[in-house]
C-alpha cells in the first residue's frame, strides 16, 4: 500500500506541474514550494522552541487560528511554524503576523518529511481538521512528536472506516496521532469502533473566531445609513446561481434592502451581477454616503469586510450551496442572522444542526427563497425567533480552544 501511495503522490505532483503551465493556481501550488529548504533553514531560529500549526487551506486556518492565538498569548516562548497545502490558504494569509514562519507543505514525501521536521524539531504539532499525510505523520511518531488532530469530524463511509486494504492501511496512520479533538459524538463514536480510545469531543474552534469576530466588527457608517430603519438582507460569498435567484426576489420586493457580497469581485463578475438587478443598486467604491438611501442593493466591490456586515443585517443568505457547498455560515449566525442556504449543505455539521433548531434554511429553488424570505416579511416575530436560536446555537458552543490548550499544554 505505500508503494502505491508513493506513486499516487509522485503522479500528483507530476500533473501539478504539468497544470502549471495553463492554471494560476497550480502554478502557485509549484512555484511556492521550489527551494522550500533554504528558506525554511535560513528562517529557522536557533534554540528556539516551535509549535507546528497545518492547514489544508483558508477555511482550515480559519479553525486553527484561535488556537495560534490562543498558543502566542499564554505560551510566548513559542515560536510558531504555519503550514498550508492549498495556494487559496496560503496566498491570503501569508502575511499572518502572529505566525512567525508560513510557507507551503512539501508534497508528503519521506525525504521532505525528515527534513522538514529535523529543520523544525517542533515539540507539538496540530493538523486542522483533516490532512492525514502518511509520511508527516509517520516521521513525527518515530521522532516522539506527540500530533493532535483539532476539530477533526469523521464520517462512516470514509476509508478509515472500510473493511478494505486502503481503510486497513489507513487506520493504522491514524493510531499515530496523539489525540482527536472531535466536533461531534459521531466521530468519536466512529473513532472507538476501530478501536481508537483517544479522542474528545470539544466542538469546532470556529466558534471561537466568529465569536471574536463579533467582538471586534468593523462599524460601516455607510451601511448603517444604508440600512435605515429597513428590514437589510446581507448576501454574503455569492456565486452565479445564488445571484439568479435572489435577484428575481429583489426586484419584485422593492422594501427589502440587500447588500451583496460576491465571492469573486472582478469586473466581469460585477458587470454580470448588475445586469441581473433590474432595481435601484450601486456598487460601495462609487456610493456616496449622502445619496445611499436612494438605492435598494448595495454591491460590494472589494474583499475584507463581509464579516463586519453582518452586524447591520437582520437576515442573511450564504452562497456556495448550489457548487461543491457552502460558505462559513457562522459568522452571520454569530449576529444572529437567520441563514438561508443552496442545497449541498449537509457536510457542514452547523448547518444540519441549525436548520434541526429553526435557524437555518436550506433553498433547492426560487419558490423556496420565494416562501422563506415571504415569511419574514410578513411574520417578523418568526424572524426574531429564529434569530434568537442562530445567537443561542453561536454562544453555546464556544470555548473549545481553551480546553485544547489546557489538555496539551497543562497536562
Amino acid at each position: 500500500m505505500k508503494f502505491l501511495y508513493k506513486t499516487g503522490i509522485f503522479f500528483y505532483s507530476v500533473s501539478a506541474k504539468i497544470a502549471a503551465l495553463f492554471n494560476t493556481k497550480a502554478k502557485q501550488f509549484v512555484t511556492g514550494r521550489k527551494s522550500w529548504t533554504k528558506n525554511l533553514a535560513s528562517k529557522i531560529e536557533t534554540n528556539a522552541r516551535y509549535v507546528w500549526v497545518h492547514c489544508a487551506s483558508l477555511g482550515e486556518f480559519e479553525q486553527g487560528r484561535p488556537l495560534i492565538e490562543e498558543i502566542r498569548k499564554q505560551f510566548p516562548e513559542y515560536r510558531i511554524l504555519l503550514t498550508f497545502f492549498s495556494p487559496s490558504g496560503y496566498e491570503i494569509r501569508k502575511n499572518y503576523e502572529l505566525a512567525d514562519i508560513i510557507m507551503y507543505l512539501p508534497v508528503d514525501t519521506r525525504n521532505n518529511a525528515r527534513k522538514l521536521i529535523r529543520l523544525v524539531q517542533p515539540e507539538k504539532v496540530f493538523f486542522i481538521k483533516y490532512e492525514y499525510w502518511h509520511f508527516y505523520i509517520d516521521e513525527l511518531k518515530k521522532k516522539n512528536i506527540p500530533l493532535y488532530i483539532v476539530s477533526a469530524i469523521f464520517r462512516k463511509d470514509q476509508q478509515f472506516f472500510k473493511n478494505s486494504m486502503w481503510g486497513r492501511w489507513y487506520r493504522q496512520l491514524l493510531k499515530k496521532v496523539e489525540h482527536f479533538f472531535v466536533q461531534n459524538e459521531e466521530s468519536k463514536k466512529l473513532l472507538q469502533s476501530i478501536g481508537l480510545n483517544n479522542s474528545t469531543v470539544t466542538g469546532d474552534t470556529r466558534f471561537d473566531r466568529v465569536a471574536a469576530i463579533a467582538r471586534g466588527a468593523k462599524e460601516i457608517p455607510i451601511v448603517e445609513k444604508f440600512k435605515g430603519n429597513n428590514l437589510l438582507l446581507i448576501a454574503g460569498s455569492t456565486w452565479k446561481p445564488d445571484e439568479e435567484l435572489l435577484a428575481a426576489f429583489i426586484n419584485k420586493h422593492p422594501q427589502l434592502r440587500v447588500v451583496i457580497a460576491p465571492h469573486e469581485v472582478t469586473e466581469t463578475n460585477m458587470n454580470r451581477l448588475e445586469q441581473l438587478l433590474k432595481t435601484s443598486h450601486i456598487r460601495l467604491s462609487k456610493a456616496e454616503e449622502k445619496e445611499i438611501n436612494n438605492y435598494q442593493v448595495l454591491i460590494i466591490d472589494s474583499v475584507g469586510l463581509l464579516s463586519s456586515l453582518y452586524r447591520y443585517g437582520n437576515l442573511a443568505y450564504i452562497g456556495g450551496g448550489f457548487g461543491v457547498g457552502i460558505h462559513n455560515i457562522l459568522e452571520a449566525a454569530t449576529f444572529g442572522l437567520p441563514v438561508m442556504f443552496g442545497p449541498n449543505y449537509k457536510k457542514f455539521k452547523e448547518a444540519v444542526e441549525l436548520k434541526e433548531r429553526g435557524g437555518a434554511y436550506p433553498i433547492k429553488n426560487f419558490e423556496q427563497l420565494k416562501s422563506v424570505l415571504g415569511t419574514f416579511l410578513e411574520t417578523p416575530a418568526e424572524m426574531t425567533e429564529a434569530s434568537t436560536v442562530c445567537k443561542n446555537y453561536v454562544e453555546e458552543n464556544v470555548g473549545a480552544t481553551n480546553f485544547i490548550i489546557k489538555k496539551v499544554f497543562n497536562n
